[in-house]
Formats: structure tokens, C-alpha cells, sequence
């Protein structure tokens, strides 16, 4: 059995043709870093779903997941738009040519658009909200021990992470170091603190006192 089709940790990996077409896109257009990621995120947010006893739809937050960091890919370096909006976008041009309805594609940009956004997608649509949980698990380890440690361990193992820490930050340095303005008031303008000599982060305050109103 491949991984498209596995069940994991009682996480069962969605087996619709939506799904299947949506990790061959994944696998075949991104690194095997963001791959194994993205499926860790899908994992680990269903079973933040479990712990939190959320009602969701397996296929979109699997979609959901599996798209969330495609933005960072070389090709979206020059758009001029955050990440998050290009990985959203991308996933909605997927669904639409799947024609899939549209509340469901809302959902779906949604949770990708806002995964980065901390405060608010807790508050949404069990999707939006688990898309979250489980980037928020798998990078920043909000929420560890809330996993049984047999399941974080059964994730892993499908879905490794060697050198993940420093991986991950190198490759969201090299998604958006083309694109530096696009970290303004969000969190990724630490990652480019930390790793690009000469940057300077947008100031919300002095954007304030610095705009043409006389008062």
C-alpha cells in the first residue's frame, strides 16, 4: 500500500481521485522537505481534530494541507504577494478545475491563506482552524504533548524530519527572500531577521507617523 492510501496513527489518508491527484502534484512540484511536511500536517491536524472533537471534512483539510506551502516554490518568487496567498491560490485553481463547489474552495484558500495568522483560524471553520493546528504542531511543537506519543511517533516514521528545524527555516528564507515587504506584520519577517544580512522589517508605527495625513 502507498502512503496516498495509508491510515496512520487512525489517521486514514483520504483515497478520493481529488486526493490522489492532489499528492502527485505536490510530491512531483515541491521538495520531498515540503512534501513530508505537508502530509505531517494533514496527519497531525486530524488528530488535534480528534483531541479537540471537531466535526471536519477529511478530503479539504487534506487538500488543505498538502497545498499550504507550495507558494514557496521558485516560481512564485517574483509574484509580489505573501506565500500564503500564492500556496491558497494554487490549491483554488486545483479545486475549480475539479469543479468542486465553491464553499468548499473558500474553505480550503482559507485555512492556507491564514496558517501563518495565529489568533484567528482557532476561531473558524474546523478546516481553517485544524490546517493551523497542525503547522502550528509540526514546526513551532504547539500543542506536543497533546499527541499521544505512539502516534507522533507513527507520523515520523511515514514522514520523517531530519534536520527538519533548519531545513524548514531555510527553505521559508529562500521562498520569500525575493519578496521581503511581504513580512510585514506577520512572522515570517523573523525569518528574514535572522537570515538576511541588511534586512529591515516594516514599522508599523512609523508607517503610521510617516503616512501624507497631516494629523
Amino acid at each position: 500500500m502507498t502512503d496516498d492510501s495509508s491510515t496512520t496513527a487512525g489517521v486514514h489518508v483520504p483515497d478520493s481521485k481529488l486526493a490522489r491527484e492532489a499528492t502527485e502534484l505536490v510530491r512531483d512540484s515541491t521538495s520531498e522537505l515540503i512534501y513530508d511536511h505537508s502530509r505531517r500536517v494533514y496527519f497531525f491536524g486530524s488528530l488535534q481534530g480528534r483531541n479537540r472533537d471537531l466535526s471536519f471534512d477529511p478530503e479539504l483539510l487534506y487538500i488543505a494541507a498538502m497545498f499550504h506551502d507550495l507558494g514557496l516554490n521558485e516560481p512564485f518568487h517574483a509574484s509580489g504577494r505573501r506565500f500564503e496567498v500564492d500556496s491558497a491560490d494554487e490549491a483554488r485553481r486545483f479545486l475549480q478545475a475539479h469543479q468542486v463547489p465553491e464553499d468548499s474552495i473558500r474553505r480550503v484558500w482559507t485555512a492556507i491563506a491564514l496558517h501563518t495568522t495565529p489568533g484567528i483560524p482557532e476561531f473558524m471553520e474546523p478546516e481553517v482552524a485544524l490546517v493551523t493546528a497542525g503547522v502550528e504542531y509540526d514546526v513551532l511543537g504547539i500543542g506536543y504533548h497533546d499527541i499521544d506519543e505512539a502516534d507522533r511517533a507513527a507520523v515520523v516514521a511515514l514522514h520523517p524530519r531530519p534536520g527538519f528545524k533548519q531545513r524548514i527555516l531555510e527553505a521559508f528564507t529562500d521562498g520569500i527572500r525575493p519578496k521581503p515587504q511581504t513580512t510585514f506584520g506577520n512572522v515570517k519577517a523573523d525569518v528574514l531577521a535572522h537570515y538576511v544580512p541588511g534586512f529591515e522589517r516594516g514599522d508599523f508605527v512609523r508607517t503610521i507617523l510617516d503616512s501624507p495625513w497631516a494629523e
